[in-house]
């Protein structure tokens, strides 16, 4: 997998438990050897809320570029 260009003020889906992908932006990015963290301004949580991408793992990838979640 490759790693993500996402970077800070680009508009993304999320994937939580139990329910649709949400829309948010995001306000922080954080590399790691095992992935990336990814602070997301949701509508109900618009201070933000952590969220890690897996490298080598696509049940571990939460955050995504709008346009390729929805695709």
């Amino acid at each position: 997998m490759m790693r993500s260009t996402m970077k800070v003020n680009d508009l993304v889906t999320v994937k939580t438990d139990g329910g649709p992908r949400r829309e948010g932006v995001i306000l922080a990015v954080e590399a790691f050897n095992e992935g990336t963290m990814y602070l997301v301004a949701l509508e109900e949580y618009p201070t933000g809320v952590w969220f890690f991408n897996e490298i080598d793992s696509r049940d571990g990838t939460f955050v995504e570029p709008r346009s390729a979640a929805n695709q």
